[in-house]
């Protein structure tokens, strides 16, 4: 059973890895905007970013190099992945890492379609059975779901723009739409590091109501 975390938020370390796409930087904003979490920012051209050095740490590096990746992750409470590439292997050193240093906390962003559950409503097609440009978004959803970590996997849809505004399904349920708004991925990963029981060890989709 995974313990709710007796640090205050505003206490709480954050590692974001893959800190310069898009959902990486979406998420780093909406935790600036929203609570006084300290940020480390992680990837492999985060020395270019701008940062505020009361709550920020920039860190360029590689994610399979073991080394790096603890020197980033110790003292972390929670974890964000929003990453693109050989999502399997991400995974695998991901999970290593946070194994040795203690840290439970993770929320990974995968795919819709990995578990084949888009409806025909939506778009059958972009499921994996028949997509398999998928194929790494569920080998690394495999690898973490079967970690002993406290984890989140979201299933987004597409990206869009706009406000958030979102319903969430889990997994064995239909996906609900072919869309989702940035901002609702954001404002997710937001109530995620605000609530470390919520959808604990669950993998989740994510898209803009009907």
């Amino acid at each position: 059973m995974i313990k709710p975390s007796t640090k205050e938020v505003d206490e709480m370390n954050v590692l974001i890895l893959g800190a310069t796409g898009t959902l990486g930087s979406a998420a780093r904003q909406e935790l600036l905007n929203q609570t006084e979490v300290n940020l480390t920012l992680f990837s492999r051209s985060a020395d270019r970013l701008t940062v505020d050095p009361k709550r920020e740490k920039a860190v360029s590096g590689d994610l399979t190099n073991g080394q790096e990746l603890d020197a980033v992750m110790k003292g972390q409470d929670v974890v964000f992945a929003a990453l693109s590439g050989n999502l399997k292997r991400y995974a695998q050193s991901i999970v290593e890492s946070m194994d040795r240093n203690h840290v439970q906390r993770l929320i990974f962003i995968s795919s819709m379609g990995i578990y084949d559950e888009i409806p025909t409503s939506v778009g059958s097609r972009g499921n994996l059975k028949y997509n398999s440009v998928l194929r790494p978004y569920r080998e690394a959803a495999d690898v973490i779901e079967a970690s002993d970590l406290n984890y989140t996997v979201i299933r987004p849809g597409w990206f869009t723009g706009g406000p958030a505004n979102y319903e969430v399904t889990h997994k064995g349920e239909p996906f609900g739409g072919h869309d989702v708004s940035i901002n609702s991925i954001a404002d997710l990963v937001l109530k995620l590091v605000n609530d470390n029981q919520l959808y604990s060890k669950e993998s989740v989709g994510i898209n803009t109501p009907a």
